[in-house]
């Protein structure tokens, strides 16, 4: 199953996200942080949208039009910014984050 990518745009999103979190149907909720002129970023968006094998909701953040937003999730979740990033919110909390080559699909199972 492709994955079913959800804008990240607002904080509203974000707080769409977290509470999701906390549905007992869903093991997790992960983020991606996409640099649209990262070459990297764009490899690991590659990856995961290739080999991914999970039915999780899936938010998508371009971080260039919504710095902001990307900061604000690094404060939340106290994790330090990196381009790309994937985080995985579970029960309102980052249980577990990677960037650059660390994103692959082996960090959902």
């Amino acid at each position: 199953m492709p994955v079913q990518w959800k804008p990240l745009c607002t904080v509203s999103d974000l707080e769409t996200a977290v509470s999701q979190s906390f549905d007992s149907e869903n093991r997790y909720v992960f983020i991606f942080k996409h640099s649209t002129r990262c070459s990297i970023s764009r490899m690991a968006l590659d990856r995961l949208e290739r080999n991914l094998k999970v039915n999780a909701p899936a938010y998508y953040l371009d971080l260039l039009s919504y710095r902001e937003l990307s900061n604000l999730i690094s404060e939340r979740f106290s994790v330090q910014h990196e381009s790309p990033q994937v985080l995985i919110i579970k029960n309102g909390a980052c249980t577990l984050h990677a960037s650059h080559n660390a994103i692959t699909a082996d960090l959902f199972d």
